[in-house]
């Protein structure tokens, strides 16, 4: 039972062993018309004020005051990506490519390893003073570095973790619902039918609030740096 029910998430597209899935991964690049980005409309400036908005947001939690748009652009396709990822797979029969650590831990663990790098390279000494809270006491400091130390290195774990923690949780259940579907009666269908859309409402909201939540811990990481 268990099997069948995670072999939602599993690759079923293959051509010499290429899963054909993972391309969906870029299907937004394919299908968003070149008009899109030249013409003005109301997507392209809903989008805008979108991409403005966050702009704002990381630029605070990076913590320059004169930034221009080119050092948040990295967090703000980072949002993109994961948010369009998320919706597609809220689509029937589309890949959801965020429920995998595979593409999770892809986007998190080269995002960590560049900040480490850079901050131990260019800040050491600002990163060894982040071992240890101000205000520690002495005969704790070394526990603390222990403490802090473990921190640090799992966090690209847990940002691969809850993104796709969250997308198999709601998929499942989704699923779930949807496989007692034959088996209830007419008065009961319509009742899961109006549960179904509530929750894929829920997924929706879940979806933006993950690919937020992915792209501001990755921004408040890289201000821990400088």
């Amino acid at each position: 039972m268990m099997t069948n029910l995670f072999s939602v998430f599993d690759p079923s597209t293959s051509v010499y062993s290429l899963s054909l899935n993972w391309i969906s991964t870029l299907l937004g690049l394919m299908i968003i018309p070149s008009t899109f980005w030249l013409i003005p409309s109301r997507n392209f400036i809903m989008w805008n004020s979108i991409l403005n908005t966050l702009h704002k947001e990381f630029k605070t939690l990076i913590g320059y005051k004169n930034i221009n748009k080119g050092s948040t652009f990295i967090f703000i396709s980072l949002f993109s990506i994961i948010m369009f990822n998320n919706f597609l797979g809220l689509f029937p029969y589309i890949f959801t490519s965020t429920s995998h650590m595979t593409m999770t831990l892809s986007l998190a663990l080269p995002l960590w390893l560049t900040f480490m790098v850079f901050g131990w390279i260019n800040n050491t000494q600002h990163m060894f003073a982040h071992l240890v809270p101000q205000g520690t006491p002495p005969i704790l400091m070394p526990f603390m570095v222990c403490i802090e130390t473990i921190s640090n290195m799992i966090r690209p774990g847990t940002l691969a973790v809850r993104l796709a923690a969250n997308m198999i949780a709601g998929h499942l259940l989704l699923t779930l619902l949807g496989n007692t579907g034959p088996s209830l009666t007419s008065s009961l269908l319509s009742l899961l039918l109006i549960t179904q859309i509530a929750l894929l409402m829920l997924e929706s909201a879940v979806a933006i609030i993950q690919s937020y939540v992915f792209a501001v811990l990755s921004t408040l990481y890289s201000s821990e740096v400088n």
